[in-house]
């Protein structure tokens, strides 16, 4: 859905908008293979699980990018909490970069995020990504990317919603994302999405069975060609 993500609240909340972890029915685990234009060196894999209760959610988080010559990697814990109509998260994650011939960096990110529900139709959701501004280790001057995101999600009924997002990243560019998902079946789920900076077309199909879920997409780059992406998640328990 061109990562219009803010407002979803599943699984993979605690990577998107940690404050959307208490829409999640049914604790899971997952894994996920990003590869982008048929490089290994841009190939991110990436892992979790979400432990789900009445009034708090918990998530682990696990991801790395790249290869010996450069590559980033982290580990991040969340919880969420419903209040009302809304609720809101925080995640910590150690993050850390290396760099072949110049070394390797380690800090601490913090992230903060939420969602209300404003109307059973609309929804609107909110992240913000390294709100204390950490860089990339403790000998550096480069600050990891700040990064606030925001927008709403409409579903007239159970079988589609459309989401609108902007993301902004304190030294780029803002974004603008659109996504529309809708069920060809009881199980089947077809998904479409654009994004404008860079101009990115993305499409998917997600397949929702009783105990897991199968998620296929793939978008076109102008810069990077074709993106494939899957994930797998395994549902183990209900709240």
């Amino acid at each position: 859905m061109g990562n219009t993500n803010v407002t979803v609240g599943d699984a993979w909340s605690i990577f998107n908008n940690v404050g959307a972890l208490t829409e999640v029915e049914e604790s899971q685990v997952f894994f996920a293979y990003d590869h982008r234009g048929n490089l290994s060196e841009l190939t991110t894999l990436a892992a979790g699980m979400v432990i789900s209760a009445d009034q708090f959610s918990y998530g682990i988080s696990v991801s790395t990018f790249g290869e010996d010559i450069f590559s980033q990697s982290q580990i991040g814990l969340g919880v969420a909490q419903k209040l009302g109509i809304a609720s809101i998260g925080i995640k910590a994650s150690y993050f850390q970069t290396s760099i072949e011939g110049f070394g390797t960096g380690r800090s601490a990110v913090f992230e903060l995020g939420g969602i209300a529900e404003i109307t059973p139709e609309l929804f609107f959701g909110a992240h913000i990504y390294n709100i204390s501004g950490a860089s990339f280790g403790k000998n550096s001057i480069d600050q990891l990317p700040s990064v606030f995101k925001s927008g709403i999600s409409y579903r007239p009924a159970e079988n589609i919603m459309v989401n609108i997002e902007v993301e902004k990243d304190l030294i780029l560019p803002p974004i603008l994302k659109v996504g529309v998902e809708y069920s060809l079946h009881e199980k089947i789920w077809g998904r479409i999405g654009m994004n404008n900076q860079p101009q990115r077309l993305c499409f998917g199909l997600g397949f929702r069975a009783k105990r897991f879920h199968i998620d296929f997409a793939s978008n076109q780059n102008p810069y990077l060609g074709n993106t494939q992406h899957f994930s797998f998640n395994y549902l183990f328990s209900r709240k």
